[in-house]
């Protein structure tokens, strides 16, 4: 039995798949990379950065980054996974490690998700004041610790995918989370 044909519970075929039809110079193969993961990149890039436009442009980058590394992808991970380090990777050299200008995020960046119809306006605005000063939060924290919550908490990846996607220990993943949580309540704290 060869080695591809063998499946780890970090691969699908179907990505390994989608990765060597693009290597064959198939187009729809990363359009297809594109249709799934485009949404995830542009939220992640606008939570790292916290500006609509910023995050535009960085989520260009990182598909031309995506465009050309493709091919080399093996399914050692998940796709989302190798997307998700990519993505940091290039938040991370584009952005640097110093901490961010923490300007309030654009009406429409802020509403990423569809409200739901049945609260009520006052509910409505209540949670849309909340999520801006949470956002707002997210950017003064170092980014391995913004970097850590955003993963987990608001993109809901387990540990071990937080662990493959920034080549770090399950237990400092951990340690990344409690604190990156311990200041956003610090930070939420002191703006009440």
């Amino acid at each position: 039995m060869s080695a591809k044909a063998i499946a780890t519970p970090f691969q699908s075929s179907s990505d390994v798949e989608l990765a060597d039809r693009h290597r064959y110079g198939d187009g729809s193969a990363f359009e297809e990379v594109y249709s799934r993961f485009g949404p995830m990149v542009y939220g992640l890039c606008l939570r790292m950065c916290g500006d609509a436009t910023r995050a535009q442009d960085l989520s260009q980058e990182v598909f031309v980054r995506v465009f050309r590394s493709l091919g080399r992808f093996r399914g050692r991970s998940s796709l989302s996974t190798w997307m998700y380090r990519v993505t940091l990777n290039h938040c991370r050299s584009r952005l640097g490690r110093k901490r961010l200008r923490t300007e309030p995020l654009d009406e429409t960046a802020s509403d990423l998700r569809l409200a739901d119809p049945a609260r009520d306006p006052e509910d409505l605005t209540v949670a849309r004041d909340t999520g801006k000063l949470v956002s707002q939060a997210l950017l003064q924290l170092p980014s391995r610790f913004r970097e850590a919550v955003i993963l987990r908490d608001i993109e809901g990846l387990s540990y071990r995918e937080i662990a493959k996607a920034t080549r770090v220990r399950v237990g400092t993943v951990r340690s990344r989370i409690a604190r990156g949580r311990d200041g956003l309540r610090a930070l939420l704290g002191s703006e009440r």
